[in-house]
């Protein structure tokens, strides 16, 4: 059961997404039907329901018979969901003060294929206001799929425009929330060396690659 799993991912052990799972199910029940629905032997299905109710995510309703009813899922997400965020906030505070921001002016070479991609596809994963993309026909179409609904995308091939790219060579540019770029020369089937590229925060380059994307689409007669 995949929400058996999820749960496991959350901390739980695998006795205990099953008794609360099977008491979502059941709504409210004896140990031993627990015990049932759940495959969870017998002489382990008390201990399971205690650290369950230890956690806020079982009550006993009853004594005689005993009894326990979970508490709601939309409950136990929504806590669920604060506690991660809470860790998220924490690990990025932590994280802040081991590795400040890079400079804005900083330009990271990129080598290899598959690092190229990797990096433009966290970057339009991550996008927020807009997307300028040109070049590398495949690539593009990829992110393309990948882009956020809501976020403005403008792509284009650089047909038309002086090259930027050497023989051999496929230029790839990718701009993003006028915050970060990408740009980067794939090789040719065939071609020799190694796929290679740069990744920069500086405001200067960004608004380049963004206006050379604004001018390579005119030229093809892409919307805007």
């Amino acid at each position: 059961m995949s929400a058996v799993i999820h749960l496991q991912a959350l901390g739980l052990t695998e006795y205990e997404a099953r008794a609360y799972t099977a008491l979502l199910a059941l709504g409210r029940a004896v140990p031993a039907r627990v015990a049932r629905q759940a495959g969870i032997p017998r002489p382990k299905i008390y201990e399971t329901l205690e650290r369950l109710e230890g956690r806020g995510l079982a009550a006993k309703v009853g004594q005689n018979p005993l009894e326990y009813a979970p508490l709601s899922a939309r409950e136990y997400l929504s806590r669920a969901r604060r506690s991660f965020d809470d860790r998220l906030g924490a690990l990025e505070r932590d994280l802040t003060r081991l590795a400040p921001d890079p400079a804005p002016e900083a330009v990271y070479h990129l080598y290899g294929e598959a690092a190229i991609r990797s990096l433009c596809e966290d970057l339009t994963l991550n996008a927020r206001r807009s997307l300028h993309v040109a070049g590398d026909a495949g690539m593009a179409s990829r992110l393309e799929r990948l882009t956020p609904r809501g976020v403005h995308l403008l792509v284009s091939s650089l047909d038309g425009l002086p090259s930027v790219a050497a023989q051999g060579q496929r230029a790839f540019l990718l701009a993003r929330d006028g915050e970060a770029a990408v740009i980067a020369h794939f090789i040719d089937e065939g071609g020799s060396g190694e796929a290679h590229g740069v990744h920069t925060h500086n405001p200067v380059i960004i608004h380049l690659i963004e206006g050379y994307v604004e001018l390579a689409a005119r030229s093809v007669g892409v919307p805007g």
